[in-house]
C-alpha cells in the first residue's frame, strides 16, 4: 500500500477520533449531537453535493460500459441483502434498506480517490471519478425508494388495510420523490438535459456546502462511536463488513472481466473501488430512519482497518487474472 493511502487511513482515524473525543468530552453540547450534525449533512451538505455533481456531469463522456461492470452487480448485491431482510421479517421496516446500503456503499471519496490516484495514474482516476459522479445518486436513490415503499406498507397496515394500492404507490413516490437525496438529484438532472448552466455564485455556494461533507461525515462516525457503542453490533458490523471488502469485489470482479470483457487497468479500478470499506453515507441512511446506527458505525469502523490487508489481496487476484 502506498505511502499516500497510507497517509489517507491515519488522516481518515484521526477525524473520527478527534468526533469520538468531542463527544465524550461534550464539546459540542449534551445528548445525541451526532445525529444533529448528521441531520445538517444529510438535509444541507449532501444535497448540495448531490444537486452540484449532477448538474455539470458530462453524459456523453461517460465510460457506460465500465460503469455498466461496476453498477449492475453493486446493485444487484443490494437488492439481493435487502431481499434477504425482508425474507428474515425485521421488526423495523427500515433494517433491509439500510442494511443493504452498508454492504453496496463505499468509501468512494475520502479514501478512493486519493487510492486510485496513487495506484492508477490520471487514466485510472477519470474511470474512479466516473464511478463517484453516479456513486451516491445511483445507490442512495434505490435505497431510498425501497425504504419508503416498505415504510408506506407498514403504514398501510396499521391502518387496517384500507389504503388502497394506488395509494400506497402515491404514498411512496412522494416520499421518495420529496427527499434530501433524490429530489436534489433530478432538478440537477433536469438542469443538465436542459443545457443550463450553473450561475458562478450559485455554483461557488454549492461548493462551499459541498465541501462540508467528507470532515462533517467523519466527525459523526467519531461521534456516533461514542455515542452509541458496539455493544450487540459486533456481529452484524462484521458481516456487513465481510460482505463489502469480499462478496461486492467479488460480483464485480466476475461481471467486469467474465460479462464486460474488461482487464488490466479498467477491470482493477472497478474492483478496487468495489473493495472499499463501508461509506459513512450509510450512517447518515440509517440516523434518517433511526435504524442500525449503531451497526453503521461499527461497520465502517471495521471495514476501514481491515481495508489496510483486503486490498492488497484484491489487486493480487486482479493481477493475476487480468
Amino acid at each position: 500500500m502506498s505511502v499516500v493511502i497510507f497517509l489517507k487511513l491515519v488522516a481518515i482515524f484521526a477525524i473520527v477520533a478527534l468526533g469520538y473525543v468531542a463527544d465524550r468530552a461534550r464539546w459540542i453540547g449534551e445528548g445525541d449531537v451526532a445525529r444533529v450534525l448528521s441531520n445538517a449533512a444529510f438535509y444541507l451538505f449532501v444535497p448540495a453535493l448531490l444537486f452540484r455533481t449532477t448538474a455539470r456531469i458530462d453524459l456523453h463522456a461517460l465510460p457506460w460500459r465500465t460503469l455498466a461492470a461496476f453498477f449492475v452487480p453493486v446493485i444487484a448485491c443490494l437488492l439481493a441483502v435487502y431481499a434477504a431482510g425482508r425474507r428474515a421479517r425485521e421488526a423495523d421496516a427500515a433494517v433491509p434498506s439500510v442494511r443493504a446500503l452498508a454492504v453496496s456503499f463505499g468509501n468512494t471519496v475520502q479514501l478512493g480517490i486519493p487510492m486510485a490516484a496513487a495506484l492508477f495514474g490520471v487514466e485510472g482516476l477519470a474511470i474512479h471519478l466516473a464511478i463517484v459522479s453516479l456513486h451516491a445518486l445511483v445507490l442512495l436513490t434505490v435505497a431510498t425508494t425501497l425504504v419508503e415503499l416498505d415504510l408506506a406498507r407498514v403504514h398501510a397496515a396499521q391502518h387496517g388495510g384500507g389504503q388502497t394500492l394506488a395509494r400506497t404507490l402515491a404514498t411512496t413516490v412522494r416520499n421518495t420523490v420529496i427527499h434530501p437525496v433524490v429530489l436534489p438529484v433530478l432538478v440537477g438532472l433536469l438542469i443538465n438535459l436542459a443545457g443550463f448552466v450553473l450561475p458562478a455564485l450559485a455554483d461557488e455556494t454549492l461548493l462551499l456546502l459541498a465541501q462540508a461533507v467528507v470532515p462533517v461525515c467523519l466527525v459523526v462516525i467519531g461521534m456516533s462511536l461514542a455515542h452509541y457503542g458496539v455493544r450487540g453490533a459486533l456481529r452484524g458490523a462484521t458481516l456487513v463488513a465481510g460482505a463489502k471488502l469480499v462478496l461486492l469485489p467479488a460480483l464485480v470482479l466476475g461481471a467486469g472481466h467474465w460479462g464486460a470483457g474488461l482487464s488490466g487497468m479498467p477491470l482493477a479500478v472497478i474492483v478496487l473501488c468495489a473493495a472499499l470499506p463501508v461509506g459513512s453515507n450509510s450512517l447518515l441512511f440509517a440516523q434518517r430512519y433511526a435504524t442500525l446506527e449503531h451497526e453503521a458505525t461499527a461497520a465502517i469502523v471495521i471495514s476501514t482497518f481491515a481495508f489496510v490487508v483486503s486490498a492488497p489481496l484484491w489487486l493480487a487476484v486482479v493481477g493475476w487474472i487480468g
